[in-house]
């Protein structure tokens, strides 16, 4: 007798399980994964008509009474056929006519004085603040759950402040944003005019922190797409370092880079510092691999501003200084405005032996040091300020220069960009700590052999190209202009899905096991297949495929699930446990599959159903995941994360998959 068991061959039973269809008994979730990870052969983009290229930076921003904005916002504008024609918008509302590469990342909300129950808000955003005045703050940072809080962000206040507005967190970045979409395109259309900018196709590059998780990438995206930036499918995204990067290697490529170059970008901003290494794999085109996986810290300039305070509040006393905050707000304003803006940035141990700070209005005082409206900073001072959060960052470019050392790369050079970046104590750290030998003999054109030698030696170039402070956008308008640079990237994390294989009892517990009416057999479910490695090169080009094998009864739905699931840890585990991370849920809508696709099996029982195998794809970019499904070897359709069956064009089969983040 011919039982047609639905078993496929295979060199190994681990992959012959599926999941119980036709029972009333269903084990946990878990999915097969028929083969492991494949690569598909590099695709070529199609070229691209005349476009503007729209770059957001989109900050963080630490603000309350008297304190300055160290991680604003930023956009940039470029036209493709005049690509060295970057334009960075400088006027703002409520900016009084003053010009500002950035805008502060603040939005409240307000009523009319005579408004009715039924009226809206309308938004306040920007330069439109006074300093005493009530704002929502660091929104972006409640889009990622999973990172945590710097000391001066209150979820509290956040939260209260929210509920009185009758807003979630996505409301308010979706509301920043709408601002900055319209003020753009305002401008874009003064810049240009109506009839050009009615022809003319815009494309939103947007950026996003290197350490941020997939869901908050995706929580973005939704963001932007309400904002009006176009479809999440069409939007492009960016991690921050990498933008700083592209910018910077462009920047330094004609004097400075050669193949083989390891370059260490340090984008050092208000609230993180964020790293990220690149090896020079072509000159013309420039192309890079990331050769080192990211790192960053809570390290940024907003930590010198919390020490000055700090150290404020020391010489004049906690009593006089929170009456001067309270009553004098401009008095301390001014004070902080001229550390935000010349001693963070322009401090030299070696040339300024003191520093005078003004707050005008306070009384002299000789203990404090105060001298007609000046506190007097000394030069010892200032460093005792400065050295705790520039040791922090010291650490992390440290960390990643040993990680490229250990495995025979040479650093060529350590590029810091941001407005922290800018800061001259900075560099005159990083450059006492890593160009410890004595310099080369001059050179018109230094030698990569010269270089080599260099960086076997310990010694390694530290700079600061011009214009780094405006890096991240810059180079997110060069994504959107020359695509992707960065022809593969270090995966930060383990991928994998879970899957349910026949029970051994040499390796699963009893206690794992259960009966599958399907197989005939004891199972155990959910085990972990990991696709992608942590460390692991990952290219956009090519694709990595999860085969799946799915089972029907007659009339049962052709809607399934699948859950991508990561996890941090050096050694990712066999089973699926509570501390992995779920980074979305796959919906894919089988139903219009030709039925010539589906086998139909029988089991020994007599019970019939219908196999199918298909696979999904994941694209692993720079600050985002996108998916594609194959049924019987044909692509049919392309989509990024969230899309839904009525924002996907395609040709029949109708075929759609929905990601739950």
């Amino acid at each position: 007798m011919n039982l047609n068991l639905p078993i496929r061959s295979s060199p190994s039973l681990r992959n012959q399980a599926s999941r119980n269809y036709f029972t009333g008994y269903t084990p946990p979730p878990s999915t097969e994964a028929i083969n492991g990870p494949l690569r598909e052969p590099a695709r070529e983009s199609a070229p691209a008509n005349d476009r503007l290229i729209v770059g957001v930076d989109f900050g963080t921003t630490f603000f309350r009474v008297g304190r300055i904005n160290p991680s604003p916002s930023w956009v940039a504008a470029v036209y493709t056929s005049t690509p060295d024609d970057v334009e960075i918008i400088k006027t703002w509302p409520g900016g009084n006519g003053i010009t500002s590469d950035k805008v502060p990342t603040e939005i409240s909300y307000i009523l009319p004085p005579d408004a009715t129950p039924e009226a809206k808000f309308t938004a306040k955003w920007g330069f439109q603040f006074k300093p005493e005045e009530s704002r929502l703050r660091c929104i972006k940072l409640f889009l990622d759950r999973s990172q945590k809080l710097p000391f001066y962000v209150s979820p509290q206040e956040t939260a209260t402040q929210l509920k009185t507005y009758n807003k979630t967190v996505i409301d308010a970045v979706s509301d920043y944003l709408t601002e900055i979409y319209r003020h753009t395109m305002d401008t874009l259309t003064r810049r240009y005019g109506e009839s050009f900018m009615a022809s003319t196709k815009v494309e939103f590059v947007l950026t996003c922190p290197a350490v941020w998780s997939d869901a908050a990438k995706n929580t973005t995206l939704q963001a932007a797409e309400r904002a009006g930036m176009g479809s999440k499918s069409e939007i492009q995204m960016i991690s921050e370092p990498e933008a700083a990067a592209v910018y910077t290697l462009k920047a330094i490529q004609p004097n400075h880079v050669n193949v083989g170059d390891n370059f260490i970008v340090c984008d050092a901003g208000g609230g993180t510092v964020d790293l990220i290494a690149y090896k020079v794999i072509s000159l013309k085109p420039l192309r890079v691999e990331e050769s080192a996986v990211g790192t960053g810290g809570l390290c940024g300039s907003a930590f010198l501003n919390y020490r000055f305070e700090e150290h404020v509040r020391s010489r004049l006393g906690h009593t006089r200084f929170e009456e001067m905050k309270l009553k004098k707000a401009k008095t301390w304003q001014m004070g902080l405005k001229y550390f935000e803006e010349f001693v963070k940035r322009n401090f030299n141990e070696d040339e300024h032996q003191e520093v005078n700070v003004p707050f005008p209005g306070l009384p002299d005082d000789e203990e404090a040091r105060l001298d007609s409206g000046f506190l007097i900073l000394t030069s010892a001072e200032i460093k005792d300020i400065f050295e705790p959060v520039v040791k922090e960052v010291c650490d992390l470019v440290q960390g990643q220069v040993d990680g490229l050392r250990s495995k025979g790369g040479i650093v060529s050079g350590i590029v810091l960009v941001g407005g922290f970046g800018q800061s001259e104590y900075l560099y005159k750290r990083l450059k006492g700590h890593f160009t410890s030998g004595a310099p080369p003999p001059y050179s018109e054109r230094p030698t990569h052999a010269m270089a080599r030698a260099i960086g076997e030696n310990g010694s390694i170039e530290v700079m600061q190209p011009l214009y780094a402070w405006t890096a991240v956008v810059r180079g997110a308008v060069l994504r959107g202009l020359e695509g992707n640079m960065v022809i593969s990237r270090k995966a930060r994390m383990h991928y994998g899905t879970s899957y349910a294989t026949v029970y051994n009892e040499e390796k699963h517990s009893v206690s794992e096991r259960y009966w599958s009416p399907l197989w005939e057999r004891w199972m155990v479910s959910d085990r972990m297949q990991w696709h992608i490695a942590k460390g692991e090169a990952i290219s956009p080009l090519s694709p990595i495929a999860f085969h799946y094998t799915r089972n029907f009864r007659p009339g049962q739905s052709l809607v399934v699930t699948d859950d991508l699931i990561a996890s941090d840890s050096d050694e990712p585990p066999v089973a699926y446990s509570r501390d992995l991370v779920h980074v979305c849920t796959l919906t894919t809508d089988l139903s219009a599959v030709p039925r010539s696709l589906f086998t139909r099996l029988t089991t020994t029982r007599g019970v019939e159903f219908d196999n199918l195998d298909f696979t999904l794809e994941m694209i692993v970019d720079s600050a985002g995941l996108g998916f594609e499904l194959k049924v019987d070897g044909v692509r049919e359709l392309v989509m990024g994360p969230g899309d839904g069956p009525d924002s996907v064009s395609r040709t029949p089969p109708k075929i759609w998959m929905m990601v739950k983040i």
